[in-house]
């Protein structure tokens, strides 16, 4: 593993714009049967919402909110409130990704999304912490909410669909929400001379709420929400994805305590 953040600008980079990757080459792994949701669905606002709470005492107002790769809710590796914003459609391990995306655009899938956060603050949750993946990282997911200070920080894993420098320049333009992105060294998407370009926008301290990014080594598209259990490799990118995101979470979060609980 790398720390790759803060690091100069490269003379040589361009303009780049992310691309989905297959669902094919997302890791894919077996479940242990023993292994069940934590949580519930619920509705919230119109929309199916996973919903895991802590089994110990915790801040009402302070919520994690999950947007999922694009194997949606049936993937049984979500956690906290994750929105149904795939509106019951999400792709099949074997998908077309070129065909699926055509419904899934903004128009589809913004309303749903923004209806949950509606509701979640509504019933006086007065910080967000949105984790977000593949998908879930990119266009008004994780990437907009944070330009638009929808949340109160923000992290993503193997963003995808992301247009660098772009998005990032917005970002700086408007933003005062802390974010931090985790990525993959074999991403066929947010590859890691992007990442670079990613750095040389947002590192060296030129995004004053906060930024930062980790790579992880051996490990590609869709290492921080699945993992080979048998690959101490993917077993330790995932769970360093997930250690990381949760110290960005609880150091940008009011917390009276330790509270923020992912399961």
């Amino acid at each position: 593993m790398k720390f790759l953040c803060l690091l100069p600008f490269l003379a040589a980079a361009q303009a780049a714009v992310v691309p989905a990757v297959d669902p094919k080459e997302h890791f894919h792994s077996a479940v242990p049967s023993a292994v069940g949701p934590q949580g519930k669905n619920v509705t919230i606002n119109g929309v199916l919402t996973y919903v895991s709470l802590p089994k110990k005492k915790f801040d009402p107002t302070t919520a994690v909110l999950l947007l999922t790769d694009v194997f949606g809710l049936p993937s049984p590796d979500n956690l906290t409130y994750a929105p149904d914003y795939l509106n019951g459609d999400a792709i099949p391990m074997d998908g077309n990704l070129t065909t699926w995306i055509v419904n899934h655009g903004e128009a589809q899938t913004t309303p749903p999304l923004l209806a949950v956060v509606k509701a979640l603050k509504a019933r006086g949750i007065k910080q967000i912490a949105a984790t977000g993946y593949c998908f879930g990282g990119t266009w008004l997911y994780i990437t907009r909410l944070v330009q638009n200070n929808t949340v109160t920080v923000g992290t993503m894993a193997h963003p995808s669909f992301l247009n660098v420098p772009t998005d990032f320049d917005l970002m700086k333009a408007q933003s005062h929400v802390p974010v931090e992105i985790n990525n993959a060294e074999l991403d066929t998407g947010f590859t890691p001379a992007v990442a670079l370009q990613t750095d040389a926008v947002m590192g060296d301290g030129q995004y004053p709420p906060g930024y930062f990014r980790r790579q992880f080594d051996g490990v590609a598209h869709g290492f921080a929400v699945r993992a080979n259990a048998s690959d101490p490799v993917q077993v330790a990118a995932k769970q360093g994805a997930f250690d990381t995101s949760l110290r960005w979470i609880q150091a940008h979060l009011k917390l009276a305590e330790a509270a923020v609980a992912y399961r």
